[in-house]
């Protein structure tokens, strides 16, 4: 199926579950479509007892859509930066050091908890599934999606300061999360990028255990075993290191360009072109310096973004046409994305043991996270004002989505795919439909007035 004609459907399909959950639905956009969108797979699952044409053509259609590719490579960047550029910056200064907690150590130690439950209990419930696999799924489900974070917490009535906590936080753990990711991904795979040959070297490493050996030939062979963990280990604090940093400093630079850039001009037709070029420039040059281009998106927004440079460099007109112009991409990208993710059903595996790992999962994650914000929000709360219940109502609200389904959707078939897939589906969906639709009301329960008044003001 060509290219335009996928895009055409897609976008068909978004601009009619959009004008139905505005005329009937009247939920959030990203809940609605979404909700529709998985309404519309069951329905076409059902179609299947009469005839089986609509169904293979939404699978055929799904199928051609490489889900990793579109999101990571093509929509991230737009969704990121526009969601960087309408954060709160001076909220976002106030609160930088519970945000780099929350987005670094948080995301680790979410990780680590989600990886040792999951192992646990899927274990006990007759689902063998190595640890290094569980702490790739710990890793892909840990990181709060800012995409569904922004496009829902703008309407649920959270207080400023702790709505900019949660999308501050899910603005850069997306970034660290990633490299998290690819790091356990480099580690699983025996150091090697590609699955297959990761998969071949670990098989290899085993047969070289069991191999029979004279005394001395196994302990050199242990030395250079040895030698070569430190070496991976080296490689992947390396890695690590340079991804985040690396993007934090491009993104910098970015911004401190497209700065320069439009403050050298007034012509608001080529100031939007330059925020675009930024974006799509940024984002390819990132990849090919082996950089987190998450991050380097985001940072680049937050400086374009923020009020004070941008009363500097843009005149009112280009600030309401560039404001304009990025509404309406993250209102496109979103409806395309969340249409996406309720379509992804029909790619699923479904089996009772996997729907019952789903169930638990999806408590593992909630507990999960509310852990690994107690200690950081415990050290904090001290130094800066936090609303009442802040770790309830994070944990609560840092809602997972597409970028997590990505994720999952690069494993290669002999890392669990099939089960972590329809696992992290399950959360997925969860989050956005449940957690989406009740933050603001448990905001409101827990906080009361605070939230009203944060509410009224935001209108």
């Amino acid at each position: 199926m060509e290219l335009f004609t996928i895009a055409s459907t897609v976008i068909a399909l978004s601009a009619l579950f959009g004008y139905v959950n505005v005329k009937l639905l009247k939920l959030p956009n990203t809940i609605g479509l979404m909700v529709i969108a998985i309404v519309f797979t069951l329905v076409l699952f059902a179609s299947s007892m009469f005839t089986d044409v609509f169904l293979a053509s939404a699978e055929h259609l799904i199928g051609a859509i490489d889900f990793e590719s579109v999101l990571l490579d093509v929509m991230l960047g737009f969704l990121l930066f526009a969601g960087a550029m309408h954060t709160n910056f001076d909220q976002l200064r106030i609160q930088r050091w519970p945000v780099l907690v929350f987005s670094t150590l948080g995301v680790l130690a979410s990780t680590f908890i989600v990886a040792v439950s999951v192992h646990f209990v899927f274990g006990w419930m007759g689902l063998e599934v190595p640890m290094i696999h569980c702490l790739l799924f710990g890793a892909l489900i840990s990181p709060t999606d800012p995409i569904a974070v922004l496009g829902i917490l703008k309407k649920a009535g959270v207080p400023k300061a702790l709505e900019t906590k949660i999308v501050g936080e899910s603005l850069f753990n997306d970034g660290v999360g990633v490299v998290v990711f690819l790091t356990i991904m480099s580690i699983a795979g025996g150091g090697m990028t590609d699955h297959g040959n990761g998969h071949a070297a670990a098989g290899e490493n085993v047969i070289a255990v069991t191999d029979t050996t004279a005394p001395a030939e196994m302990g050199a062979e242990t030395h250079d075993r040895d030698a070569e963990a430190e070496t991976t280990v080296g490689s992947v604090v390396q890695l690590f290191v340079q991804e985040v940093l690396g993007g934090i400093l491009l993104g910098l630079a970015l911004g401190y360009i497209v700065f320069l850039l439009l403050r050298s001009i007034d012509d608001y037709e080529i100031e939007v072109m330059i925020t675009l070029a930024c974006v799509m420039g940024g984002y390819s040059l990132a990849h090919a310096l082996h950089l987190s281009a998450p991050l380097a998106i985001v940072v680049a927004g937050l400086i374009v973004g923020n009020d004070t440079v941008r009363g500097t460099m843009m005149s009112k007109q280009t600030e309401q046409y560039v404001d304009k112009f990025w509404e309406l991409m993250d209102m496109l990208m979103n409806a395309i994305l969340f249409v996406l993710i309720g379509l992804e059903l029909l790619i699923l595996e479904v089996r009772t043991e996997y729907i019952l790992a789903s169930l638990a999962a999806i408590v593992i994650v909630l507990v999960s996270r509310f852990l690994s914000l107690i200690p950081p929000v415990w050290f904090f709360a001290k130094r800066l004002k936090f609303a009442p219940h802040t770790s309830t109502i994070m944990a609560w609200g840092g809602l997972r989505g597409g970028i997590s389904i990505a994720l999952a959707l690069s494993l290669p078939v002999e890392m669990n795919r099939g089960l972590l897939v329809t696992v992290t589906y399950a959360v997925v969906v969860f989050s956005i439909i449940v957690q989406g639709l009740t933050v603001g009301m448990l905001a409101n329960k827990l906080i009361g007035r605070e939230a009203e008044e944060s509410a009224k003001a935001s209108v």
